[in-house]
């Protein structure tokens, strides 16, 4: 309790890291505006990156798995929508937040973990909390206009569930799930920018992709189990409760043997499946030593996903080498 009274005084939230370059470069006056779009907290923007990193990596494998090899133009476009996309998922992890808190303002302020965020805090009014979701958007969909159409309009129907996932909580003891659809949606997105289509690959990457994020996200969720359950919120961390491992090891199995269906059909080389053996092994020590009644420990394995992401993003990468180098 005395850190989170430190973290108020210092115009901080309760569970922001104190040494972030947010609270170094920017003026004190926008720290409302960084929290809210959880800038001081870069593990979300990455979870929502990565399934638009692997698309993206995978989809000009399937060139090569159909003989073409890897064409010099789909290499220098995929470097392009990397940053597209990178620049995207800050501006939209950013929105989606700032939605989620409008949303959740009541819930936010009887939760010791979030009361000190910017609008139960009163640091920003709701005013100027709609205006800064406005200007995220508005860079988000400067972004999406890069792509082709096709692309933009996959896009555009991820909005559906960005904008009723913050509901759920309230009506379903699957709100992961929800969080899911929306931060997989990438997986769509990279496939949809290079090709202008979609296939199975891509659908197989999108469900794999739902189930590790319902994985993660369940981990996350206990830190609020006991306040979510005074307040009437729902999650699968309430749902699985002492089961939570065993759960961890059915969502996880069902991740990796989807990113392999995914791999296979798009005709990856061995790199990619080395890739996701590592990240098996990384998943199954989350679940070897979680200790769902240490928030502390469920925060660093939470946050341990972006390892996760790295390992099977460098994996598509050396397959895409070794495309390049034996074909």
């Amino acid at each position: 309790m005395d850190s989170i009274q430190t973290n108020e005084s210092q115009g901080r939230v309760s569970d922001a890291p104190s040494g972030h370059w947010t609270y170094r470069l920017l003026p004190r006056g926008a720290w409302p505006f960084a929290q809210l779009a959880r800038w001081d907290r870069p593990v979300g923007w990455w979870l929502l990156l990565w399934p638009c990193w692997w698309s993206a990596a995978l989809a000009p494998l399937a060139l090569s798995g159909q003989g073409e090899g890897l064409p010099f133009w789909a290499l220098i476009a995929n470097l392009w929508h990397l940053l597209l996309f990178m620049i995207g998922a800050v501006a939209m992890r950013g929105a989606g937040c700032t939605y989620n808190d409008l949303v959740d303002q009541n819930i936010d302020d009887k939760v010791a973990r979030t009361r000190s965020r910017p609008l139960p805090s009163g640091k920003v009014t709701r005013l100027q909390a709609k205006t800064f979701l406005v200007a995220q958007a508005f860079i988000g969909f400067l972004v999406l206009m890069q792509f082709n159409r096709y692309a933009i309009i996959v896009g555009l129907c991820s909005l559906i569930v960005v904008a009723i996932y913050p509901f759920m909580k309230r009506l379903t003891d699957w709100p992961q799930l929800f969080l899911g659809f929306a931060f997989s949606w990438g997986a769509w997105m990279g496939w949809a920018a290079l090709y202008g289509s979609l296939s199975l690959a891509p659908a197989l990457l999108y469900v794999g992709c739902i189930f590790w994020t319902i994985g993660y996200d369940t981990i996350y969720a206990h830190q609020d189990k006991e306040d979510d359950a005074l307040v009437g919120v729902r999650s699968t961390a309430r749902l699985f409760a002492a089961k939570t491992k065993l759960a961890l090891g059915v969502l996880y199995t069902l991740t990796l043997l989807f990113f392999v269906a995914a791999f296979y059909v798009a005709g990856t080389p061995w790199p990619a499946y080395a890739g996701l053996t590592f990240a098996g092994l990384h998943l199954a020590r989350q679940i070897a030593i979680i200790d769902i009644d240490n928030g502390d420990q469920c925060l660093a394995l939470f946050k341990s996903n972006t390892v996760v992401g790295w390992i099977i993003f460098i994996g598509l990468i050396g397959a895409g080498a070794f495309e390049v180098a034996y074909n």
